[in-house]
C-alpha cells in the first residue's frame, strides 16, 4: 500500500513540475514574442516570432528527456526551410540572409540539456573521440577568427551542434522497441518530404517559385511543372535528396524501420528520391546497402539482395511512367557514361584547380572560408569557396592537415567502438550494421561534399547514434546478465 501511494506520490510531483514548466516556459514565450512585436521591424519581429514557436517545443521535450525530442528536430529541419519559403512570399520580399535559417541548429542545440548532468558518465572511448574532434574545432575556430570573422561561428555551430548527438546517444537509455520507433519516424518524415516532393514537382506552389525566381541557383531548374529540380521542403535539391536517401537505406533494408505504409512508402521515397536528380544520394544509398549487406550474416545478405532486386525492378517500371521522365532516364545514363557528363568533369577540375591548396597552405583556412558560412563575411551573397564540391580537399582546408588527420582519426574511433561488442553478442546488431554503413559511406561520399555540416551532419550522426545507443543497452545487458539482476529480453537490441 506505501509502494502503491508512492507511486501516485511521485506521479502527481511529476505532473505538477510539467506543469510549471509549461505554464513558465509558455510566459518566457510570449513575453519574447510581445518584446519583439513592439520594438523590432515587422519582417525581424516575424522571423523571431516564428523562431521562438519552433524553439519551445524543444525545449520542453528535453528538459523532459523525452524521445520524442529527436523526431521533432528532424521535423524542424524538414519544414523549416518551407516556412522560410512562405513568410518570404506572404510578406513579398526575399531574404537572403533570415533568423529562420539558424532555426534547426537552435533547435539541434537544445539535445545539450538532458545531457549536461550527466557528462561525468561518458565511456573514455566515446570521451577520447570527441576530445579529437573538438581539438579540430577548437583548432578551425582559431584560424577561422582570424581571417573570416562571424562566420566562424556559423560554421562552427553547423559542425559541432550535429555532433551534441554522440553523448547524447552514450547517456540515454533507448531499448530496441525506442530505436525501432525512432527510425520509423525518421522514415514517416522522409515519406511526407517524398510528397511534398512530388506535387512540388506537377504543381510548383507559389511561394516555391517566389524562392527560386530570387534566389541565384541555376541548378534548380526553372518553377515550372515538370521543369523543376525538386527540393521539397529543403533548401535546394541535395539535401532534400541527402534526406530521402539517408531514409530510403533502413527503410529496404529491415522491415520493421519502413513504417505504416510499408513498401509503399518505400515507392514514394524513391520517386521523390529520383525528381531531386541528386546522383550523390544515390551512390550513398548503394554504399550503405552494400556495406549493410557485406556485415550482415549469409541468410540475411540473400534476404537483402532480394529486396533490393524488388527496389530495382520497381524502378524500372516506374521511371518510364513518371511524368517528364525524359528528363530523369537522361539523367540516369549519366551514371554509366560519367567520363562525358558536365557536372563530374567540372567537379574534376575543381579538384584539379583545389587540391594544390592543401600543401600551399598546410595550416589551413579555419572554419568559415567553405560553404553557406561565407555568406556572413561577403555581404551575404557566397564567397569565394561558397560552393565547394570535394569533401576531402574541405575538411583538410578548413581544418589545415593536423586538424584533418584529428578529425578523421576520431572517425576511425567512432567505426573501433562500434564494432568493439561483436564477439560478445555473437556478430554486430541490426542498428550497428546500420551506423556503420552510414559512417563508412559518409568518408566515401567525401568526393562528392562534405557530409559531417548542417542537416547532412545531423542525419549522419543520429544514425551512428543509434549504433551507439544500442552498444550501450547490450553492455548494460551483459552486466546486469553477469550480476544476475538481467530485464526482459526483448528490451535489448537485436
Amino acid at each position: 500500500m506505501k509502494s502503491l501511494i508512492g507511486r501516485y506520490t511521485n506521479v502527481f510531483t511529476y505532473a505538477g513540475k510539467t506543469t510549471t514548466l509549461l505554464l513558465g516556459s509558455t510566459l518566457f514565450i510570449s513575453i519574447v514574442i510581445g518584446y519583439c512585436s513592439a520594438t523590432m521591424s515587422p519582417d525581424v519581429s516575424a522571423q523571431i516570432a516564428i523562431l521562438s514557436v519552433l524553439l519551445f517545443p524543444a525545449f520542453i521535450l528535453a528538459m523532459l528527456d523525452s524521445r520524442r525530442l529527436i523526431p521533432y528536430i528532424l521535423l524542424v529541419w524538414v519544414i523549416c526551410p518551407e516556412v522560410r519559403r512562405f513568410e518570404d512570399w506572404m510578406e513579398g520580399t526575399y531574404h537572403s540572409v533570415s533568423l529562420l535559417s539558424i532555426a534547426p541548429l537552435l533547435t539541434s542545440a537544445v539535445i545539450i540539456i538532458p545531457v549536461l548532468s550527466k557528462l561525468h558518465q561518458l565511456e573514455s572511448p566515446i570521451y577520447r573521440l570527441l576530445l579529437y574532434l573538438s581539438m579540430a574545432l577548437m583548432y578551425g575556430s582559431l584560424i577561422g577568427l582570424a581571417k573570416n570573422g562571424t562566420g566562424t561561428f556559423y560554421d562552427l555551430a553547423n559542425y559541432l551542434i550535429p555532433m551534441l548527438i554522440i553523448p547524447y546517444a552514450a547517456l540515454s537509455k533507448f531499448d530496441h522497441k525506442a530505436l525501432d520507433r525512432l527510425i520509423v519516424a525518421f522514415s514517416n518524415t522522409a515519406i511526407l518530404v517524398a510528397l511534398y516532393g512530388i506535387m512540388q514537382y506537377i504543381v510548383v506552389p507559389p511561394w516555391d517559385a517566389f524562392w527560386m525566381n530570387h534566389v541565384e541557383m541555376s541548378s534548380i531548374g526553372k518553377p515550372y511543372p515538370l521543369e523543376i529540380r525538386v527540393f521539397s521542403t529543403l533548401n535546394s535539391p541535395g539535401p532534400a535528396g541527402m534526406y530521402m536517401g539517408t531514409a530510403l537505406a533502413p527503410m529496404i533494408l529491415e522491415k520493421k524501420w519502413r513504417g505504416p505504409l510499408g513498401w509503399i512508402g518505400i515507392l514514394i521515397v524513391t520517386v521523390g528520391l529520383l525528381i531531386t536528380l541528386v546522383r550523390s544520394a544515390w551512390v550513398m544509398l548503394f554504399i550503405d546497402i552494400v556495406i549493410y549487406t557485406a556485415v550482415s550474416a549469409g541468410k540475411q545478405k540473400w534476404k537483402l539482395l532480394a529486396q533490393l532486386s524488388a527496389v530495382i525492378a520497381a524502378m524500372y517500371v516506374i521511371i518510364p511512367k513518371l511524368p517528364g521522365a525524359q528528363g530523369l532516364l537522361a539523367r540516369l545514363d549519366t551514371m554509366t557514361a560519367i567520363q562525358d557528363d558536365h557536372s563530374y568533369n567540372e567537379r574534376l577540375d575543381f579538384f584539379h584547380t583545389v587540391f594544390p591548396m592543401l600543401f600551399s597552405k598546410p595550416q589551413g583556412l579555419g572554419l568559415g572560408s567553405i560553404g553557406v558560412g561565407t555568406k556572413l563575411s561577403n555581404d551575404g551573397a557566397l564567397g569565394e569557396y561558397g560552393i565547394f564540391d570535394n569533401g576531402f580537399v574541405a575538411i583538410f582546408l578548413t581544418f589545415g592537415i593536423i586538424g584533418g588527420i584529428l578529425f578523421f582519426w576520431a572517425l576511425w574511433l567512432v567505426i573501433k567502438y562500434l564494432i568493439s561488442r561483436r564477439k560478445e553478442t555473437g556478430g554486430l546488431t541490426s542498428y550497428t550494421r546500420l551506423a556503420l554503413s552510414a559512417l563508412e559511406g559518409s568518408i566515401v561520399c567525401l568526393v562528392f561534399e562534405n557530409g559531417y555540416t548542417g542537416l547532412k551532419g545531423f542525419l549522419l550522426w543520429m544514425v551512428v547514434g543509434i549504433g551507439i545507443m544500442a552498444h550501450k543497452t547490450i553492455a548494460q545487458g551483459r552486466r546486469q546478465r553477469i550480476d544476475g539482476t538481467a530485464g526482459r529480453l526483448e528490451d535489448y537490441p537485436n
